[in-house]
């Protein structure tokens, strides 16, 4: 059975341009990626768990910020490693500048037996949708192609 995620992607319209929120992951791993690295912010939840919830709590927990809104939703894809990704979008606003994310840790180097600690996201940034394209995670594009169909045409502009 594959792994399930769920996220919430938060967008705003600033006069006829559509913005999308995105969390740049923390550690190592990701410390100097930046185009294809950037997620919808998300996470794990378990059988018998409501997706939309689960996606409501790690929202809150990977940027410190509430989600509230009309929710849309936006579908699901799966991911090169095999994991279930379900997307909601709500429109909303925040200073990514306030992001406060939960922390992990993870062993690294890989295998060497030392475990460090990290914020799970160590910024948030908003994004045009061209821009949005150039860095969020290659398998989540289609959730940027969702949201459009979602919004109404000819209301925003990418």
């Amino acid at each position: 059975m594959p792994k399930r995620s769920a996220g919430l992607l938060m967008y705003r319209k600033r006069d006829r341009d559509l913005e999308v929120l995105l969390a740049h992951p923390g550690g190592p791993f990701w410390a100097n990626k930046d185009r294809g690295a950037w997620s919808i912010p998300k996470g794990e939840y378990g059988a018998g768990e409501d997706p939309l919830e689960a996606a409501k709590r790690e929202f809150e927990e990977e940027t410190g910020f509430a989600a509230n809104g009309i929710w849309h939703e936006l579908g699901q894809v799966r991911q090169a490693g095999g994991k279930i990704v379900s997307v909601w979008a709500f429109e909303g606003d925040c200073d990514p500048g306030n992001l406060i994310s939960n922390r992990c840790q993870v062993e690294w180097p890989p295998r060497s037996g030392s475990l460090i600690d990290f914020p799970e996201v160590d910024r948030g940034a908003w994004f045009s949708l061209t821009e949005a394209r150039e860095r969020i995670l290659q398998s989540q594009e289609p959730f940027l192609d969702a949201l459009l169909r979602k919004l109404s045409p000819g209301s925003i502009q990418q």
